[in-house]
This record gives C-alpha cells, sequence and structure tokens, in this order.
C-alpha cells in the first residue's frame, strides 16, 4: 500500500468519525476541510449565532421577551391576597367616612350657629350650638409650631448620623433617636406638665418682652398648660418618625452622586448640599407630612398639657394660651356621649379632623410626585 492510499483511507476514517460525532451538523460545516489533516475549518453557517427570538423560554412566569409562561399557584396567591390587603384598606378607610358622615350630619343640620365660623360649643341641653373655629386654631397652630421645631432638627439628626459620625457612634444615636417613639403618649403628657412645662416661664417672659407686640407671642395666663409648651412636647413626639425617614433615604443616596461631588473638590458640606439633600427632598417632605399627621392626631399628651379656656374666653390667637384640640375636646368630653344627638357634635368635630388629615396625606403624596424626577 503506498503513502497515498495510507493517507487517503486516514482521512476517510477521521472523517466518519467527525460524522458520527456531528450528526445534526451539515455536510457544508465541513467543506472546508485541512488537506493537511488538521481538522474541519467550519463555514459561516456553523458559526452564526442562533436568534434569541427564535428560543423557547421555559420555566414559570412572564418570559424574558414577552412570551408568557406557567404561573404558580402561590404567586396568584400571593398577588391576590396583596390586592385584598390593599383593597381591605381603601374599604376600611371608606367605611369610616360613611360613619362619620352618617352621624355628624344630623348633629350638624340642627346646629343653630354656623359650624364652621363660631366659637360656641354648646351641646348639654336639647339645643345645639357648636362651632370648630377655636378648635381648627389651636389644632393646627400646635401641629405647624411642632413641625417648625422638629424638621430643622430631625434632618440634623439624620445627616449627622448617616454623613458625619462614625459607624460606632451612629447607631448607637440612631437607637436612642427610635426608641423615643417607644415612650407611650400618657408618659409625655404626664412629663409635659408636671416637669417640662413649668421650666418655660423664663424663655415666655423672654419672648413676650422682646417679641410680645406680636399677637403670636403675647403673654395670656400665667398657667404652664400652654400652646407652646403643648407644640414643644408634640415636636419631641414626631422627632423619630421624621428622623428614621429621613434617615433612609439619605442613606439611599447613588453613590455616583456622591463620588461625583467629591472628584469636583467639594467639601463635605458641599456634596450633602448638592448630592444628598436634592435625593432625599421628596423622602424628607414625605416624612415631614406622617409626622403633621401624627401631631395633628394626638390626644392624650396633648389632653394633659393644654389648659381649656373657660367658656365665653375671648379669642386669642398666641402661643402662650391655652386651648383644645379637636382630639382633646373629644378625649375631654367622652363621658358625655349620653345620646346620639350630642355625641354627634363631637363626631362632627372628628370628621373635620379625619378631612384635615386625609388633605395633608394627600398634598404630601402630590408634592412627592412632582418632585420625583428632579431628585
Amino acid at each position: 500500500m503506498t503513502d497515498q492510499e495510507s493517507r487517503d483511507r486516514e482521512h476517510a476514517r477521521a472523517r466518519a468519525e467527525r460524522e458520527a460525532t456531528h450528526g445534526s451538523d451539515t455536510p457544508d460545516d465541513y467543506a472546508n476541510a485541512d488537506p493537511n489533516g488538521v481538522g474541519p475549518i467550519p463555514s459561516s453557517s456553523a458559526l452564526t449565532t442562533p436568534d434569541p427570538a427564535d428560543a423557547t423560554i421555559s420555566g414559570s412566569g412572564v418570559g424574558a421577551f414577552g412570551g408568557r409562561g406557567k404561573v404558580r399557584i402561590g404567586d396568584k396567591v400571593f398577588r391576590y391576597l396583596t390586592a385584598g390587603a390593599g383593597m381591605f384598606v381603601c374599604i376600611l378607610i371608606t367605611l369610616v367616612a360613611v360613619f362619620l358622615l352618617a352621624k355628624a350630619i344630623p348633629s350638624i343640620a340642627n346646629d343653630k350657629v354656623n359650624f364652621f365660623t363660631s366659637r360656641t360649643w354648646l351641646v348639654s341641653g336639647s339645643t345645639l350650638q357648636f362651632g370648630i373655629v377655636d378648635l381648627l386654631w389651636t389644632t393646627v397652630l400646635s401641629s405647624v409650631f411642632a413641625m417648625l421645631l422638629a424638621v430643622p432638627v430631625a434632618i440634623g439628626i439624620a445627616l449627622f448620623i448617616t454623613q458625619y459620625a462614625p459607624r460606632q457612634l451612629a447607631r448607637p444615636v440612631a437607637f436612642v433617636v427610635d426608641l423615643l417613639a417607644a415612650i407611650p403618649s400618657i408618659v409625655y403628657g404626664v412629663f409635659g406638665i408636671t416637669v417640662f412645662a413649668p421650666k418655660l416661664h423664663g424663655i415666655i417672659d423672654f419672648l413676650n418682652r422682646y417679641l410680645g407686640w406680636i399677637p403670636l407671642f403675647k403673654k395670656q395666663i400665667s398657667d404652664p398648660g400652654t400652646v407652646f409648651a403643648g407644640g414643644i412636647i408634640l415636636a419631641i413626639m414626631i422627632l423619630p418618625i421624621i428622623t428614621a425617614i429621613a434617615r433612609e433615604v439619605f442613606e439611599r443616596t447613588p453613590r455616583e452622586n456622591v463620588e461625583a461631588a467629591w472628584a469636583l473638590g467639594a467639601t463635605r458640606w458641599e456634596m450633602v448640599r448638592l448630592s444628598v439633600l436634592p435625593y432625599g427632598k421628596p423622602g424628607v417632605i414625605s416624612g415631614a407630612m406622617l409626622g403633621l399627621g401624627r401631631a395633628l392626631g394626638e390626644t392624650i399628651a396633648i389632653t394633659l398639657i393644654l389648659v381649656a379656656p373657660p367658656s365665653g374666653a375671648p379669642f386669642s390667637p398666641s402661643l402662650f394660651y391655652g386651648g383644645e384640640t379637636f382630639a382633646s375636646k373629644i378625649a375631654n368630653a367622652a363621658a358625655e356621649f349620653n345620646n346620639p344627638t350630642q355625641t354627634g357634635a363631637y363626631i362632627a368635630a372628628g370628621l373635620v379632623l379625619f378631612v384635615l388629615t386625609f388633605a395633608v396625606n394627600a398634598a404630601a403624596r402630590i408634592v412627592v410626585n412632582r418632585r420625583r424626577e428632579f431628585s
């Protein structure tokens, strides 16, 4: 047997082995064979990557290319449970609103004075005379004053924990601030009226001496149970809520924003002002509005601190005056709910508080949605 015949037989054996191993390949894929026996050179069709659109996606859920596969029973159950939970909250709020309207409308219809502009509150007899001006002013004044005190402090604490404090110090500080939310309202109220409020006489006298020409700072009573003291206690109560939310959003500032500020040579404060605060602004607004809703509805602490003015006392817009909020008014008169008509007057006050809180939360949602694209 010649050398040429041996090489031909070896090539035939190699071709047979290749065809047995790559039976699915087309002959064209090996048309370009190396005459020296090194091996086949695949053609362009063998090197072409298959189109992902032609591939079949298997598995559960929605396919990566829009194909819908099998949906597991657990996914369906979880989806229905979450949808049901959301609907339950909406139904519950609707039922509360319907209850308040059903109980309040008859009493408002029998009201002998203007419900929105009158300062009279006489519901003990057969004739109903009640208005919400005083209650609305005290509620809004104490809550807004608490917000003015709490929000800057909460932002400062959140920035200190997330941007300035070392980790060994940040965690204990965050833990202590969060503990403020665990203190019961009645403890705040007792502490406020027995310990804290009497210590404010010097501050009240100082503000009255230099700012007494402003009605808001004119001293009206010497009793410690003023809106000023109540607002400070409210600020302490809502501080952990605002701080916790602000801390969470500040920690989630994109690292790219922070590194870009450092790369431009910014100081730490400039980095915070240019990167952290703009990104966290919607979250801070949400936390502030949540704290405002908490302040508007606070009951026990304000009931213990504020001194209700006598009936027929003149109206005063001062912080250094007593008063009643919607919540404290209802709590103080809980023992007088002996007939539906009289009770309806207090439920009407609760309806106004419900609408006020709902409006605050809706406004917060609108502000956050508007600023989200700029954050």
